[in-house]
């Protein structure tokens, strides 16, 4: 294994972080990359990656590992020192406000015209033609703050990558997943690996999510070349949804791990017979489908439904109870669906998402995802 080590630009003088990246076997075949926190103050894809870290060692010592595997065990070294008053706020940059999974650049046009006159009928050199372009784009490509220069040393990290997995975690919640559509064939054995109760998904979510940024590249060139040249969707790149934030336990960390290894030997980036692909417990949704819960009225925030649990339209979810006048409000279910995430405050201010519901018929559109 070897550790490189990647200085972000300096925000101020005598000030300078840098990124940490673990690579696995050897470059020229399939590859894989996996980030844990992105959003820094999501734990557990940290110990999923310590867990990792371990298996990958023992695998490269045991000469096991086909393909190049590269670990970014903390995806986020800015996000990691932000605090206000002892509470850790890593999801958005205090500079700036923005949300470090949001607004990758895109490099699709650049790469694109780069490549072109290398393309050809033969699909799989046409992905090499384009991961080099790509690549050399998103390496190229200015960064004047430390927010952006983190944006790009993961992307040039991930962008030639056969298989994105981006580690998060929800408030609370069950294992679910985020993926582009296109993506949906390969990813449901992760899905099954994982145990996953359900995968949601979107084509072009909105706002440039990291795992949409590697993978919407080929889709896109796919319908730019598709009278001219065959072009593959060659990256699955999947948001692992660890269920909640305090599900920072080595038990479930440990079967994590060991599920992606599965799924990594499954394919082919290990050697070695593959662990048996678990049964379904869950299927893919539209992201569209997913529907936010909002408290209209402001209030102590109880919980009459778990995590997990199927509900009807009309189901009543939490109660808003108004500590000066007594009122209660109920939350219900506006589909029927998989409950499956809600969060963790238990005050809820006017017009809060507080809980999710995943429906099987796609009513939202525009932008999908949250803040």
């Amino acid at each position: 294994m070897q550790i490189q080590k990647h200085l972000l630009l300096s925000p101020a003088p005598g000030t300078q972080r840098e990124l940490l990246s673990l690579h696995y076997g050897q470059t020229g075949g399939p590859k894989a990359y996996i980030q844990a926190s992105l959003h820094a103050d999501e734990l557990p894809g940290m110990l999923v990656a310590h867990h990792l870290r371990l298996k990958l060692n023992a695998l490269q010592a045991a000469g096991r590992i086909s393909g190049e595997i590269i670990l970014v065990p903390m995806a986020n070294p800015i996000g990691l020192s932000q605090y206000a008053l002892h509470m850790h706020m890593g999801r958005f940059e205090a500079t700036t406000g923005e949300n470090f999974n949001r607004h990758y650049p895109d490099q699709i046009d650049t790469a694109a015209l780069a490549a072109e006159p290398e393309l050809g009928s033969d699909a799989a050199r046409n992905v090499q033609v384009l991961r080099r372009e790509l690549k050399k784009a998103v390496t190229a490509a200015e960064a004047d703050t430390e927010l952006k220069s983190l944006r790009r040393t993961l992307m040039a990290l991930s962008c030639d990558a056969d298989i994105v997995l981006d580690l998060h975690c929800d408030a609370q919640a069950v294992m679910h997943l985020y993926t582009e559509t296109p993506c949906w064939p390969e990813c449901e054995a992760l899905a099954r690996y994982l145990g996953a109760r359900v995968t949601l998904l979107a084509q072009d979510s909105g706002d440039s999510p990291f795992d949409e940024a590697c993978s919407q590249v080929w889709w896109k060139w796919a319908k730019r070349f598709e009278d001219r040249f065959p072009v593959p969707q060659a990256c699955l790149a999947v948001t692992v949804e660890l269920r909640g934030a305090a599900d920072v336990e080595h038990g479930l960390a440990e079967a994590d791990a060991q599920n992606i290894i599965n799924f990594l030997c499954h394919r082919g980036l290990i050697s070695g017979a593959a662990a048996p692909m678990p049964a379904a417990v869950g299927d893919a949704r539209p992201l569209a489908g997913c529907m936010p819960i909002k408290a209209e009225t402001a209030g102590v925030l109880t919980f009459l439904r778990q995590a997990g649990e199927t509900v009807k339209a009309g189901d009543v979810l939490a109660h808003v109870i108004c500590p000066l006048s007594g009122a209660v409000a109920e939350l219900k279910s506006p589909v029927d669906g998989l409950f499956f995430a809600r969060d963790f405050v238990r005050f809820a201010s006017a017009g809060m998402k507080v809980a999710k519901v995943a429906g099987r018929e796609a009513l939202r559109s525009g932008k999908l995802l949250g803040a």
